[in-house]
């Protein structure tokens, strides 16, 4: 359960710093979510798109993460200006 609380926290984090750098509200749900699937991205496109395994918390997977949720950001954007 402290893990899942982890993640959830780490995507919280991550979603928000890349809706700050994209300067895009979507609130602490929507922060939470985006931080989840851009980590989930940014993981599995790290991995050469095929292991969807996980690792123990640390700043390259958070950054990683940011940057994964930044990238789902912008295509979100784009498909809703579309």
């Amino acid at each position: 359960m402290l893990n899942l609380l982890l993640w959830l926290l780490f995507g919280a984090a991550a979603g928000g710093i890349a809706g700050w750098i994209l300067k895009d509200k979507r609130g602490l749900l929507g922060d939470i979510l985006v931080g989840i699937v851009g980590s989930f991205l940014a993981g599995w496109a790290g991995s050469g798109f095929h292991d969807f395994t996980t690792t123990e918390l640390s700043w390259t997977g958070f950054f990683t993460s940011i940057l994964g949720a930044v990238v789902f950001i912008a295509i979100l954007n784009f498909l809703k200006r579309r």
